[in-house]
């Protein structure tokens, strides 16, 4: 089936079932690694219809390796249950918005696809999911107002996306470090980050790690840096008010961030900059999720035993992160198969336990009751390290109150996508970093693009805005 032809909510709610099997899935030991025996047992989802053919599904390469190992097999065991081919790619995150674009360019290419931010830029091109969520809230209670935000637009009231999961973005810090610059407790402020970032960097010679790159990090924490001084892109009726004095303030303490707590290398990092510089023991703190030190767990022990993690910084205004990721999970109007497509995100939505599980609790349920064990889990972590706290991670169990979506206090229109997938707002801290231009023309700058880009989708009926 193609385009309008995709399942329909009477179709999804006719004949569903749930049964759960009796075996638990076991997982293999790793070095270093506590034994973790089973993993949570899987729950087999019944197809509301018959399905065939293939299923070509497109994600990123998690941080998490064990993750995809268990996704691929996860996936095709699925399929040749219900008489599906299921092949499965892996690229690197950065490359799969490019990738998007040239498959609808060309009107043909994966099924499915899963990227780590919103994709609402590519909603005129994809398939309206309202039936997917409606039957995935009527199977597993409400989602996550924050997913819903990163998939939902409002305007159109198209789910251009389906966001089952997400991943918290907290503070990755160095606790020998921090100590001896007197927060043994890591930062809790801005203005902590940046006193006991500057000591660090003077005293014991190791620099901060928060990017001013054109990657997925250096975005969230422009945007938590904002959000925290008060400022945003846009309000919650979706007109762009980035030129504030809020942000310009904002913008002025990222420079100076950067010229007492950092170096230029910030300027050229990729996603995988910063996990790789805490692995390495090169920085006191990083704004990421826990998947650095999951790889310090086997790569540096050392490191990893040291690492802790803080909630989102307090600033003048609020505290709030971006979440880390956002699992965004789009059908092209391409698609070959879009009923299996939606078959099989219900059956992974029924299964998240094992996706948590499985990415050493990087990922986040959009629908908390599809992980019981969580709690438990963050309580007592399965996967710590002999000699390392099992605790370290209670500090996650209300990153929810302090998360929030990239539009915030808006949705994740187009809008929001194209401007974070351009690099507007780290291009514009960058530019003051770097002293190119003062933190107000940078700023006015910043706003310019965005109005256009926000002009541009108002002119096509996607967004709301354009009033007082």
């Amino acid at each position: 089936m193609r385009g309008s032809e995709h399942i329909s909510r009477r179709g999804f709610l006719k004949g569903t079932g749930l049964a759960a099997l009796a075996a638990a899935c076991g997982t293999g030991g790793e070095p270093g690694v506590e034994d973790t025996g089973a993993a949570p047992a899987p729950t087999q989802t019944e197809p509301t219809q018959r399905l065939s053919g293939d299923l070509r599904i497109l994600l990123w390469s998690h941080f998490v390796p064990r993750h995809d190992e268990w996704f691929d097999t996860f996936a095709q065991d699925w399929g040749r249950d219900v008489g599906v081919n299921v092949t499965v790619d892996h690229i690197n995150n950065a490359e799969i918005p490019g990738r998007i674009a040239a498959e609808i360019g060309a009107s043909e290419g994966h099924d499915l696809i899963q990227y780590i931010a919103t994709l609402s830029q590519f909603e005129p091109s994809v398939i309206d999911l309202t039936d997917l969520v409606s039957e995935a809230e009527n199977r597993h209670g409400e989602m996550l107002p924050l997913c819903r935000r990163s998939s939902f637009n409002p305007t159109t009231e198209k789910f251009y996306a389906y966001a089952p999961g997400w991943v918290p973005d907290p503070g990755d810090y160095r606790k020998s470090l921090w100590e001896k610059a007197g927060l043994a407790a890591g930062p809790t402020t801005w203005d902590e980050l940046l006193q006991g970032g500057a000591a660090i960097k003077r005293d014991q010679n190791v620099q901060m790690g928060i990017g001013l790159s054109q990657e997925i990090d250096s975005n969230m924490a422009a945007r938590a840096l904002i959000w925290s001084f008060g400022g945003s892109i846009q309000d919650d009726n979706e007109n762009v008010v980035l030129n504030s004095d809020q942000v310009v303030e904002a913008t002025d303490f990222m420079a100076r961030l950067f010229r007492e707590t950092m170096t230029d290398e910030v300027f050229a990092w990729n996603a995988a900059s910063n996990n790789q510089g805490l692995i390495a023991g090169q920085l006191s703190y990083i704004l990421n999720s826990i998947s650095a030190w999951r790889t310090a767990q086997e790569a540096n022990p050392d490191v990893a035993k040291d690492v802790f993690f803080v909630k989102a910084l307090e600033g003048p205004s609020t505290a709030l992160a971006a979440q880390h990721v956002m699992y965004n999970w789009i059908v092209p109007d391409h698609s070959a198969n879009p009923d299996a497509a939606q078959e099989f995100l219900l059956h992974y939505t029924a299964n998240f336990s094992q996706a948590t599980f499985e990415s050493k609790l990087y990922d986040f349920p959009a629908f908390p009751e599809t992980v019981p064990e969580l709690e438990d889990w963050l309580d007592d972590d399965p996967f710590a390290i002999e000699g390392d706290d099992p605790k370290k991670l209670v500090v996650l169990k209300d990153a929810v109150d302090w998360s929030t979506n990239i539009g915030h206090p808006g949705p994740a229109n187009p809008a929001v996508g194209e401007i974070f997938n351009t690099f507007v707002i780290s291009n514009m801290l960058a530019r003051v970093a770097r002293e190119e231009q003062s933190s107000a023309d940078s700023v006015a700058e910043a706003e310019r693009e965005c109005e256009a880009i926000f002009d541009g989708w108002r002119q096509r009926g996607l967004i709301g805005g354009g009033s007082a």
